[in-house]
């Protein structure tokens, strides 16, 4: 992989973030249970995109392409007997076909790369098997299934991923029976789970939530829809860190009124000393006197490496708690943020479940690793503002993974990014 330097300066302007990626994997799933032709649009063609296209072809979807709009007609899924399902890095590939795999009586070899194989997915290893699915797995992928899931009840954890949730969410209603979802400890990242079941609902699909989890109706078929894919939050949260550094920064395609989880993050810069502003579906960010905070990132866990960077440079100290979760993804992600702050001359520590920061009025630059993670490389891309000397990053086309065209909008802002040829 290259590597990039970035050069000190201030970004202005406006840029729109790509689509959520997100809401992208589910209402891909759901156009491709659907008998008939859906559209999903816009898509930005990231890898883990591609990942979830690949695997709903080859579950006998018919996928087609045309101006970043998908073109999705379900009616031959679950027409083929076995499928090899390449998830490549995408955790929410992986977890939220496995059960609809079964669902559909495909047997399924998953395979995947990077981290991927080290994920958990010991929750379905514990369940599937009791309801007619058999898995074979080392611990990780590749996992092999076989059989046909039954309805019933499912008694899991919440507070290890969403992502399992929503995958029983998207399966069970298309078994012949009734399934219910009882969560044995409290779920975490709730927003995702009601954009899951926000998003079958536009698919003709429902589910009744309870205090322990959910009752899921069988006997369901997901019917066509055309869905538009909003602004991903997930994404934005680098260039609100760049806006909040100094920056003056509109995103004119994010929802108020969305069910990301992420979508939190506005006011955690607010809580920073951001001055944002929200008009028209417009918000703009520009930088404030910053000061530390404390945050609670059990529900938002992604927005962790942005909400560093900014801690960084805000004055005081800044507590990051609940964040565990970080360590099992494309890399340990709170390792990886505490050595790239601390390399550009930041006063950061990790704790076992997040991180504390000692802001400064700005950070000297210097080289730090990427540790092939995309967020890890957007955000410490967006230090630059707030830097003395260049940042020289690894693993610049790690961002691929989910927003292809970063370092194009980072540079309509008025950054300046140097590809360094390796």
């Amino acid at each position: 992989m290259h590597s990039v330097k970035i050069s000190p300066c201030r970004l202005s302007g406006t840029v729109s973030v790509p689509p959520s990626k997100s809401a992208a994997h589910r209402a891909i799933i759901c156009a491709s249970f659907a008998g008939g032709t859906s559209i999903v649009s816009p898509i930005e063609m990231s890898n883990d995109i591609t990942a979830t296209i690949g695997c709903m072809r080859a579950l006998g979807a018919d996928i087609r392409i045309s101006d970043n709009k998908l073109y999705i007609d379900g009616t031959g899924v679950f027409s083929v007997g076995e499928a090899l399902l390449d998830c490549c890095e995408s955790g929410s590939t992986l977890r939220f076909l496995i059960p609809a795999a079964a669902a559909g009586g495909v047997s399924a070899r998953f395979i995947g790369h990077g981290k991927l194989p080290e994920r958990p997915i010991g929750v379905y290893t514990g369940c599937l098997p009791q309801k007619g699915v058999s898995c074979s797995t080392k611990g990780g992928l590749p996992l092999e299934i076989s059989g046909r899931l039954q309805s019933g009840l499912y008694e899991i954890p919440g507070n290890i991923s969403s992502q399992f949730i929503t995958g029983l969410l998207l399966a069970l209603p298309m078994l012949d029976g009734d399934s219910e979802i009882r969560l044995t400890s409290p779920a975490q990242s709730v927003g995702y789970i009601k954009m899951t079941t926000d998003i079958m609902a536009q698919f003709g699909v429902y589910v009744r939530e309870t205090e322990t989890g959910w009752t899921i109706p069988g006997g369901q078929k997901y019917l066509p829809h055309d869905h538009k894919v909003e602004g991903d939050w997930s994404q934005a949260a680098f260039f609100l860190t760049a806006g909040a550094l100094g920056g003056n920064i509109t995103i004119d395609n994010l929802s108020p009124d969305s069910t990301q989880g992420d979508k939190e993050c506005i006011e955690i810069y607010r809580r920073f000393g951001a001055d944002i502003t929200v008009n028209d579906g417009k918000i703009n960010i520009s930088g404030g006197k910053l000061h530390g905070i404390e945050i609670d990132a059990t529900d938002i866990p992604d927005m962790v490496p942005a909400l560093a960077v900014t801690a960084a440079f805000a004055e005081g100290r800044t507590v990051i708690r609940g964040a565990e979760r970080l360590r099992i993804k494309e890399c340990d992600r709170l390792a990886a943020m505490t050595d790239g702050l601390t390399r550009l001359g930041a006063d950061i520590a990790e704790t076992a479940d997040g991180l504390v920061i000692d802001g400064k009025p700005r950070l000297k630059g210097g080289s730090a690793e990427g540790y092939n993670d995309h967020r890890i490389v957007m955000s410490l891309t967006t230090a630059a503002a707030g830097c003395e000397e260049d940042i020289i990053l690894t693993d610049m086309e790690s961002v691929n993974k989910s927003y292809p065209s970063f370092f194009e909008d980072y540079r309509s802002l008025g950054g300046i990014a140097d590809v360094i040829m390796g």
